[in-house]
């Protein structure tokens, strides 16, 4: 009983230490033996903030200290010298690391925990069996237009109030499976049922962000006897294997050719040498991933696009003017993929959020051989580097004085035929990673995006519900925490309202 009752007595005393702390210079106060562990439990409720607070007071490179014992020191940095530096120039030198995939066991051998070989393969096997797929565009075209006019439109006519970041999760969940898996569990729905494997990956992601701040023993303790974040993450689990086996066995009993992108895959990889892994168990981890990047990412990024919006009105009205142009009168179905390109101010807005609500707000690193960052900084094996990605956007000395500023004309530059999106270097904006590891969805998230952006608005006008609180959860993908509660107006009440 008290190895069970260890965590929590160790979390108070953490707590009550931290009480009596005051700072100096606004940066947390390095205690002889809990080192800052206090002011992080404190303020883990909002991470991102407190982090991006002490990388301004720092230069945006800090160091964080975890107690003595633990072995839990964390070198934050925000710096683009340092960010271009680990992941594009000394690439090589800043795998994930054993650290990383200790914290994201869940993922097991998929291309988010691999390094060097594994990651290589992963890296090209899914571009060619599905990027690259022939039918790729025409398959994602037809499975997001399918699922707004079946999913989502009907599920925001039948509510007028309704939480914005579930329905958006919900698209994202559904239309990965679709996509991937030829299969759509139907979560958005106007029912609204509740799917298992949908809802658990805002449970995993809670868990895996504390694994971060607390010692591993401590972690590994409470999976053990199934306490607190680690119960959670544990249901999680198994909700995923449920679901995934579930699909895959579906689709092996299935006599007809399948139409979606899982054929490919599966046959991609199996045709690798090399592998020594249970076949099933890697095309599950292969799926997971996946299925995390395609639902999680997307879903926050909309949502925090949508929240902007409430906030200014008047970009909602210049990128529903700027589809109207480009529709000319048409049926915002028409749009293709390539007159998604030319909606100059919609992608500047999307971008905009990125800068300032990136989906992975946080990136760990490890490096393999010790090592000096451009900032001066030593890093050996044993240093864990957190890229905070949330606080570049924040970074005056990067992007001005109104860098808080939702502003989608920050992204516009002069071209010879007219506005275009201005050119951001991948290490001062981060957002779809930078170097050989950038997102290879990139493409695909901003054409989603910009689909269900394009619908929504030329049906409705959005307005936060009044009193509904909008902040980042605790998690290591930038959810809110109290989701996105809104009211949504048809566009014609909304015009004859003024």
């Amino acid at each position: 009983m008290a190895y069970i009752l260890l965590p929590f007595i160790l979390l108070l005393m953490l707590i009550s230490g931290a009480v009596f702390l005051r700072r100096r210079n606004g940066l947390p106060i390095n205690l002889p033996l809990l080192g800052m562990t206090p002011e992080i439990i404190l303020n883990i409720h909002r991470i991102h903030n407190f982090v991006t607070n002490f990388l301004k007071l720092s230069n945006g490179t800090f160091l964080l200290k975890g107690p003595k014992f633990a072995n839990i020191d964390m070198l934050f940095t925000s710096d683009p010298a340092n960010i271009h530096y680990m992941l594009s120039k000394n690439f090589p030198n800043y795998p994930k690391g054993p650290d990383f995939r200790r914290i994201f066991d869940i993922l097991g051998n998929g291309i988010f925990n691999s390094d060097h070989e594994l990651w290589e393969l992963h890296r090209k096997t899914t571009t060619v069996s599905v990027f690259k797929h022939p039918n790729f565009h025409s398959i994602l075209e037809a499975g997001i237009k399918n699922k707004i006019d079946k999913g989502l439109l009907p599920v925001l006519e039948h509510y007028p109030e309704i939480d914005l970041q579930e329905i958006f999760q919900r698209f994202t969940f559904d239309s990965i499976c679709v996509l991937l898996l030829d299969y759509d569990p139907e979560s958005l729905s106007v029912h609204l049922p509740i799917v298992p494997c949908e809802k658990a990956f805002t449970d995993a992601e809670e868990a895996l962000l504390w694994r971060h701040f607390l010692p591993e023993k401590v972690w590994r303790l409470q999976k053990r006897f199934g306490l607190g974040k680690e119960k959670k993450l544990s249901e999680a689990w198994k909700a995923f294997d449920e679901f995934i086996y579930g699909c895959l066995s579906r689709k092996e009993k299935e006599d007809e050719e399948p139409i979606g992108l899982l054929t490919s895959l599966t046959s991609g990889f199996r045709g690798q040498t090399g592998l020594s892994y249970d076949s099933k168990e890697f095309l599950r981890d292969i799926i997971l991933n996946l299925m995390l990047a395609g639902r999680d990412t997307t879903s926050t990024s909309l949502s925090w696009f949508f929240y902007l919006l409430t906030q200014n009105p008047s970009v909602e009205n210049k990128i529903r003017k700027e589809i109207e142009n480009k529709t000319g009168g048409r049926k915002w179905q028409t749009l293709t993929i390539k007159d998604l390109e030319g909606l100059v101010y919609l992608h500047g807005g999307l971008c905009e959020a990125l800068r300032l609500y990136p989906p992975l707000a946080l990136e760990h690193k490890a490096p393999s051989e010790v090592d000096i960052l451009p900032t001066g900084h030593v890093v050996d094996k044993e240093t864990r580097i957190i890229l905070s990605i949330y606080s570049m956007g924040r970074m005056e000395g990067l992007w001005g004085e109104d860098c808080m500023e939702f502003k989608p004309e920050r992204w516009f530059s002069k071209g010879a035929n007219g506005i275009v999106i201005k050119h951001e270097p991948s290490y001062k904006f981060p957002a779809f990673h930078a170097g050989p590891r950038t997102c290879l969805g990139k493409e695909m998230g901003m054409i989603q995006m910009k689909m269900v952006v394009a619908a929504i608005i030329c049906n409705y006008h959005v307005e936060l519900v009044e009193g509904h609180v909008v902040c980042p959860s605790d998690s290591i993908i930038l959810q809110m925490k109290y989701g996105l509660k809104v009211r949504l107006f048809p566009i014609k009440t909304a015009n004859e309202g003024g």
